[in-house]
């Protein structure tokens, strides 16, 4: 399959999207805030309809439309807590609308954006590889710069208040990295499986990872594990291919968690036996 150029482009943005899903994944579940994850990447879909009515790359307008709203999901969720959940909803609601809206503005020929959706992984353009690649760079630039920071936050708020830390700012910081983050992934699976990416290899890392850093890692190796395996079937059987990765990655999940009690019992043996001997 790779001696195809579209294959080659879609395996490498798999790969370049499952780095940034591992490190920024890890985040969203050790926080919770997969629902402002979602809401972050549906929002987007008003800036892909932005983006075709100014006649700029829809790609710029839904990173600048998920920034908007990582922002403003991120003030939300800080200041009311209570009702966090209804105003996010309607953010991530009215995001889609604008979008659909300002498709129906545009003069002329009405694109299909059914793509930007559901994925088109098998469309990726070399010019979508360097602005992935660069996004990947700034992610692991401000997580490493603030890796302490976040890593506080993640944990005990009250604690990293103490000690100084600009909560507030950190995490606004993380929700934007999470916007950034979601739109790479629309290429691959589409804002509709956004979530699902982002957030299994991720729960499945943190159910055998020890810290943080681990989880980060094997967050992103078994996400480039399931997108090589997914481009795969969906090229032999011959089905979408950002379904498919998510179908691989769901199966995966499931037998992780079904597997989590036995890996467990046999920790628990492993230490009886050394503090035995």
């Amino acid at each position: 399959a790779l001696q195809f150029g579209f294959m080659r482009n879609a395996l490498a943005a798999g790969l370049l999207v499952s780095l940034a899903c591992g490190i920024v994944g890890a985040y969203v579940v050790v926080n919770r805030i997969v629902f402002i994850s979602g809401g972050i990447a549906h929002a987007a879909y008003g800036g892909i309809g932005l983006g075709y009515y100014l006649g700029v790359n829809p790609v710029l307008g839904a990173m600048a439309f998920s920034l908007a709203a990582a922002v403003g999901m991120g003030a939300v969720q800080r200041r009311t807590r209570q009702r966090a959940d209804t105003l996010i909803g309607v953010l991530w609601a009215v995001g889609m609308a604008v979008g659909i809206i300002f498709v129906d503005l545009t003069p002329g020929y009405k694109p299909d954006l059914m793509s930007y959706l559901f994925g088109s992984i098998l469309a990726v353009p070399t010019t979508d590889l360097w602005l992935m690649a660069g996004l990947d760079v700034l992610i692991i630039v401000a997580v490493v710069a603030l890796y302490k920071e976040l890593l506080a936050v993640s944990f005990d708020e009250t604690f990293a208040t103490i000690s100084g830390v600009a909560v507030d700012a950190i995490q606004i910081l993380l929700v934007c990295l999470i916007g950034l983050t979601a739109v790479m992934m629309m290429r691959v699976v589409g804002l509709i499986m956004v979530i699902a990416l982002l957030t299994i290899p991720a729960a499945i890392s943190g159910m055998y990872a020890q810290d943080l850093r681990r989880m980060m890692v094997m967050g992103s190796l078994l996400g480039m594990l399931f997108t090589v395996i997914g481009l795969w079937l969906s090229y032999t059987l011959n089905l979408t291919s950002g379904a498919t990765i998510i179908l691989v990655s769901g199966s995966v999940y499931l037998v992780a968690l079904a597997a989590r009690p036995l890996v467990a019992r046999r920790r628990a043996a492993a230490v009886e036996a050394v503090e035995a001997a």
